[in-house]
């Protein structure tokens, strides 16, 4: 961040415990600093408190006499001059501005918010509001940060990135900011106040309780039959818990990774047993005991005769479950943990009850910092918040049209035959398809990194990619890791400079391809280290005409399943500093390297990049993010949505999800019939799910994740999944203009309900309902044989059931109607949904004609955008908007006067309008005759609905 200190004049100004080091000779500067006497080792010695705009304030405290010099990796941006008035009174200083006012205690330096008519916002508690300890990590002379706000009791927290742990609202909870396959850590909160936090830190954040989780051992354990001192253990040596091989008491479950992992009983087979712990457990204490399992494989566990956790995952990636119990002080709660190993990990620890009241107050603690550091961002609604971490952080780039299609892929194609057979398919079929994914192992066994195609099994990919493109209509994304096996050509370029992370390569860690090959990853925090991955990747991939770049692994995972302790050695020390300091980073520096490398050599195509990891700025450099490698679960299809919509609410636009599920129960790899009748209608209900997320893609492991492989063309899996990607194709214009709202105004397409009817608090905790663009309103079905779900309208608004035209009031609950074929789907009253022709791909045709949907009982409107598609020339303002207003007392539609033009653009079409009214339901179907035909040429049409 920089600073006009040249305009700055010095001001003394003696006050009790603090005094005013600098301040501003007129309102054209942009900060002052305070400078405050500790009372404690822990306190800030001065604090800078920058107004950035009316709506934005940045605050920095620290302990040094002097403020950081290290860069920000989120936002290198210089703020304008804004108008703001700075007031001394006896106890505090009053900073204003057009949007608020900031308050600073002299005693202290206690920073609060307050909106314009004097009521609080967001106020930092009254004591100890920011600590400041002294700490070194890495070897490095450090600080752990933490500051602490009062919440009110009827506020809610989201954002924070993507978390997998079926949780909407944060408030109660706490959410570990930590890189991880299926967890994206942006420190960046939000408020159901209409406001957010944007923490500038890049290492371990915490928010709630930052305690570390202890061993059972500290509690008091009783096996089954009362004896103290451990739980009963008992070992057997099939998975079905019946044929025992030994028992024995143990006090604690820590088989949490490879290096640090307790031992099994000699002689027990950990690949075909399974394990039984029970007793009891009993705190000395009262209150509410968090326990974390971590886990992998099929597990059970019953919390005081409970069922609390029934779970399955891959071994290589096993997961949390975050579980709370209410105890008494010397009272004995049963426990219960069923456990199939299969070669996996399992680890079981606790937190006694919080001596301090964490429902009350926001805490943010980060491990490696030389201040406290936030921005506070204010706003009318949660799209002003969102739009002010955008002003930070950047602005979302347009993608290319195409990849708001769908995307098939799996892992993996194993030839160029076998891609191109998938694709020539698709078209076979008529299944609209815009993009097929090649996943990793395109190269030869041994040359990881090299990014070469194996010869024997893709003889030709540019012309690959050529027949996709010229004949198949067919775009095409490559995976591209930042991984390199040793003594590969790339490998020994990058190592020659000092580029690579040397730890892997010095304990020899092998990967798990072939006899297992030596490898690590490179460093993005060098320019000169991501200019030259770009060379590779641009001379053996780019240069044949891949069209985007799945960047996979960015978390960065060099080895999975070590403990955090060795992870976090391995994965630096980077160019910039320890791997503690930038932890959270190496995704945005990996995606800065492709994008600015790609605009700079092909400047008319635009980037498109699909990563694994994401944080803060990511979207300036055209990243969208998937949610890592789930498992193909009931479970972890409900728990995508609050992460996708947490993740959105973290102000990055665009997020996926693996359609099924990337990895795979064994049960569905050889399945019976009814495993087989379960796999196809998870899918579908994934797919009808993953039709409103801003990106649509299937991939996964076997079994094959084709639509024509999932099912036959006559199974009501295979239609119903062909159903929801025809609407996708038919809703093009619709979702392209939420895309052109997205990077022109700061837009989320997919929202949570809190974002629309913040003032309903029915919507606070729903994390499995949400808003696809302004219209639409999506229910998605998580339960095995439901065909039906409760569904939530939210107040404010009447809705339009969508398939059927059905009129409902809003701020009630009912029982929605979900068969197979579908799920609930509402549309809110004034909504207009522009609907294009049916299409194979998303340019084959101009969307010409258009249907608007118009959905009256309220005024609404909408714009329709378009550009070229491709290309950057929207950031030269060449592209158009054709504005639709809906007025609901004179009962008109008006097709606005377009505004711009781009080349290419369609001068004269035809819009087919159908109204929809609470007396006269329409149905959705594209064969009705509509109800008027208009043509447009670009100016003014208001039509009266007769």
């Amino acid at each position: 961040m920089k600073f006009r200190q040249n305009q700055l004049m010095t001001v003394l100004i003696v006050a009790p415990l603090v005094f005013l080091l600098q301040c501003t000779a007129s309102n054209q500067d942009d900060y002052i600093v305070l400078k405050i006497q500790p009372q404690k080792p822990t306190d800030p010695i001065m604090i800078r408190i920058q107004v950035c705009n009316p709506e934005i304030i940045r605050v920095t405290a620290t302990r040094q006499d002097a403020f950081s010099q290290h860069p920000s990796l989120i936002t290198d941006r210089v703020w304008p001059t804004v108008k703001w008035s700075l007031k001394d009174e006896d106890l505090q200083y009053i900073i204003s501005t057009s949007k608020m006012t900031i308050k600073v205690q002299k005693s202290g330096g206690r920073v609060a918010f307050f909106d314009l008519d004097g009521e609080p916002i967001l106020q930092e508690i009254a004591e100890g509001g920011k600590v400041i300890t002294p700490a070194t990590v890495m070897n490095e002379p450090t600080y752990y940060i933490r500051q602490i706000f009062e919440s009110a009791p009827d506020e809610a927290f989201y954002g924070l990135g993507q978390h997998q742990n079926d949780v909407m609202n944060y408030r109660g909870h706490d959410v570990d900011l930590w890189q991880y396959n299926i967890v994206v850590a942006v420190p960046f909160l939000v408020s159901n106040r209409n406001y957010g936090i944007l923490w500038d830190n890049n290492s371990h954040t915490k928010f709630g309780d930052i305690r570390d989780y202890q061993s059972l051992s500290s509690l008091k354990l009783y096996d089954d039959k009362g004896q103290a001192g451990g739980l009963n253990a008992e070992y057997f040596e099939q998975p079905d818990f019946r044929s025992l091989f030994m028992s024995q008491s143990e006090n604690r479950i820590e088989h949490e990774f490879i290096d640090v992992n307790d031992d099994y009983p000699a002689e027990f087979d950990i690949n075909r047993g399974s394990i039984r712990w029970s007793g009891a457990i009993e705190s000395d204490c009262a209150g509410v005991h968090k326990f974390r399992l971590y886990a992998s494989s099929y597990i059970k566990v019953w919390l005081n005769n409970e069922l609390v956790v029934d779970a399955w995952r891959q071994n290589w990636l096993p997961w949390t479950h975050l579980l709370k119990l209410d105890m008494q002080a010397g009272k004995r709660y049963p426990i219960k943990i069923e456990w199939i190993p299969n070669g996996g990990f399992i680890g079981l620890k606790y937190l006694p009850p919080e001596t301090e009241n964490y429902q009350n107050c926001i805490s943010l603690w980060s491990q490696v910092a030389d201040a406290i550091d936030y921005y506070f961002i204010y706003g009318e609604n949660l799209d002003q918040v969102v739009s002010g971490y955008r002003q930070i952080t950047g602005k979302a780039t347009m993608l290319p049209k195409w990849a708001m299609g769908f995307w098939q892929c799996r892992e993996r194609y194993k030839t160029q035959d076998e891609l191109l057979n998938v694709v020539r398919e698709f078209r076979r079929r008529r299944i609209p398809i815009d993009n097929i994914v090649q996943d990793w192992f395109y190269w030869p066994e041994d040359k990881w990194g090299d990014h070469d195609f194996d010869k024997t099994r893709f003889p030709d990919p540019a012309a690959m990619v050529r027949e996709l493109h010229e004949n198949l209509h067919t775009h095409i994304m490559i995976s591209v890791w930042p991984k390199f096996y040793v003594g590969t050509e790339n490998y020994e370029q990058l190592r020659k400079n000092g580029w690579l992370y040397m730890r892997n390569i010095e304990k020899g860690q092998r990967d798990w391809v072939g006899p297992g090959y030596v490898s690590t990853f490179y460093d993005p925090y060098r320019k000169k280290a991501r200019d030259l991955y770009w060379r590779q990747i641009n001379t053996k991939l780019y240069r044949k005409g891949f069209d985007a770049w799945w960047l996979d692994s960015t978390e960065p995972d060099l080895q999975s399943n070590l403990s955090r302790e060795e992870t976090i050695l391995r994965i630096g020390p980077t160019a910039m500093g320890t791997a503690a300091r930038y932890l959270n980073t190496y995704s945005l520096m990996n995606a800065k390297g492709v994008y600015e490398n790609q605009r700079q050599t092909n400047p008319d195509r635009r980037v498109f990049i699909l990563t694994r990891s994401a944080f803060a700025g990511q979207q300036r450099y055209a990243a969208t993010t998937w949610s890592g490698d789930i498992a193909a679960r009931w479970y972890d299809l409900k728990a995508q949505i609050s992460a996708g919509l947490n993740f959105c609410l973290s102000g990055l636009p665009y997020w996926t999800t693996d359609i099924g599920g990337f990895a795979v129960e064994p049960r569905y790899e050889h399945p019976t019939n009814k495993d087989l009748d379960e796999w196809r209608e998870l899918n579908t209900r994934w797919y009808q799910f993953a039709a409103f997320c801003p990106l649509f893609r299937s991939h996964g492991q076997y079994p094959y994740r084709e639509i024509f492989n999932i099912a036959p063309d006559n199974h009501p899996a295979y239609q119903a999944m062909l159903k929801y990607d025809q609407l996708r194709y038919r809703l093009m214009p619709y979702i392209y203009s939420l895309a052109g709202l997205v990077t022109h105004e700061d837009y989320t397409i997919m929202r949570a309900l809190v974002m629309d009817y913040a003032s309903d608090k029915q919507v606070l905790n729903i994390g499995d309902q949400f808003m696809f663009g302004p219209a639409i309103l999506v229910n998605p079905v998580t339960e095995y044989k439901a065909r039906s779900r409760p569904v939530y309208l939210p107040h404010g608004n009447s809705w339009y059931e969508l398939q059927s035209g059905q009129y409902y009031f809003g701020g009630q609950y009912i029982q929605a109607k979900a068969p197979y074929h579908d799920i609930p789907l509402f549309v809110k009253a004034g909504a207009i949904i522009p609907f294009g022709p049916e299409i194979q791909y998303s340019d084959e045709k101009p969307a010409d004609p258009i249907r608007l949907y118009v959905y009256t009982g309220q005024d609404g409107n909408f714009r329709l955008y378009e550009d070229e598609n491709i290309n950057y020339n929207y950031e030269k303002g060449q592209f158009a908007i054709i504005p639709l207003v809906w007025n609901e007392p004179n009962r008109t539609l008006t097709i606005g006067k377009r505004q711009g033009s781009f080349s290419g653009m369609l001068e004269n079409r035809i819009f087919q309008i159908v109204w929809i009214t609470n007396q006269h339901p329409v149905p959705l179907d594209f064969d009705l005759h509509p109800d008027r035909v208009v043509d447009y040429n670009g100016e003014e049409i208001s039509i009266a609905m007769e």
